[in-house]
């Protein structure tokens, strides 16, 4: 479903003036991808590179065409993983932070579930 106009302007206002906002939407997008929700990291990528550097400036960046960066990050993307490696790490050069990955330890229940 596209977003209102309305949406995107508060994002984009909110993405202006607070980095732990856009650092928090980042953090968001590589847990989903992580933990298996590739459809909402993608979503949440495309709401964070809206708000921020712009289809047109990242593509430049990437080397790609912004029609191509759309495609992948759109609801029926699909992005190679170096590709989307590439995004990642533009978009942390851009922010000025490297996103890392945290062991969280499941509860046994969970464990003995999945066994």
């Amino acid at each position: 479903m596209p977003l209102s106009r309305e949406f995107v302007e508060t994002t984009k206002k909110r993405a202006d003036a607070s980095k732990a906002f856009r650092v928090g939407l980042l953090e968001k997008a590589a847990s989903a991808f992580v933990t298996g929700e590739p459809d909402a990291g993608r979503e949440i990528l495309r709401d964070y590179v809206k708000a921020t550097v712009g289809f047109e400036a990242l593509a430049r960046q990437l080397e790609m065409t912004s029609s191509s960066l759309k495609r992948m990050l759109g609801p029926k993307g699909n992005p190679s993983s170096n590709n989307l490696a590439a995004i990642m790490e533009a978009l942390q050069r851009n922010e000025g932070i490297v996103l890392g990955v945290v062991e969280k330890r499941r509860s046994h229940q969970r464990e003995r579930e999945l066994a």
